[in-house]
């Protein structure tokens, strides 16, 4: 369960929320242009190279890239979130409809993995729940989401999870506790893709007076005290 930022919302009114994803594929040396004949007097390049290299040129991207955003310890329970995106859209996954009736857009996969004590958060909405859909590697639509995230109570009380997708010039967060103290994640990225996260544990009985956001130079970008 969660408590989320306004565009995760108004995706919850979606019946299930689904995210895509992107290949990348080396050039096939069937697809090179024809070079100039190679007189024989030029050096040729030994054979296991030139298999290697179209080895190379054939291999694909995986078809899912994971990415652990961060993971540790609070009120003596593992906890871990993930960045988990899918080239294409899983088999057994349907994209949302959309209130007017439309399928969303959607060629991807992005999902958001979160854990506390080994049990996913929101795992009760089947295994594509807190997923989203994207197009391609480089969508912007889920940058600037935040949300908090707890396993009942829709993330208001027990040990929760903040989880922020922030805008690219984000380095990381820092949420300073009603108690004073402060908690600090480095936003990560999954590789291959411009989706990005950062990841802090909040402790049962604490609240939040602030989350703040910083470029890599210590610049504060946002500041947010709507959290508890």
């Amino acid at each position: 369960m969660a408590l989320s930022s306004a565009r995760k919302a108004a995706m919850a009114a979606v019946a299930v929320a689904a995210l895509g994803g992107v290949s990348f594929f080396g050039a096939s040396a069937s697809e090179a242009a024809p070079g100039p004949a190679v007189h024989a007097s030029s050096a040729s390049a030994p054979a296991s190279a030139v298999a290697k290299r179209s080895v190379s040129a054939h291999r694909q991207a995986p078809q899912v890239v994971t990415r652990v955003i961060g993971k540790g310890r609070v009120d003596r329970h593992r906890w871990s979130v993930a960045l988990e995106f899918h080239r294409t859209l899983p088999k057994g996954y349907t994209l949302p409809t959309l209130p007017d009736g439309a399928s969303a857009p959607g060629t991807s996969l992005l999902c958001q993995r979160m854990y506390i004590g080994g049990v996913r958060i929101d795992h009760q909405g089947g295994p594509w729940s807190d997923c989203q859909p994207v197009t391609g590697t480089n969508d912007p639509g889920p940058a600037g989401e935040m949300g908090l995230w707890g396993l009942h109570d829709k993330g208001l009380d027990g040990s929760r999870l903040m989880v922020a997708n922030p805008e690219p010039d984000v380095a990381y967060g820092v949420i300073t506790l009603a108690d004073g103290h402060q908690v600090k994640a480095a936003t990560v990225t999954v590789p291959g893709t411009t989706y990005r996260a950062w990841a802090a544990p909040i402790p049962d009985g604490q609240t939040i007076a602030a989350v703040d956001q910083y470029d890599s130079r210590h610049h504060q970008l946002t500041h947010d005290t709507n959290w508890r």
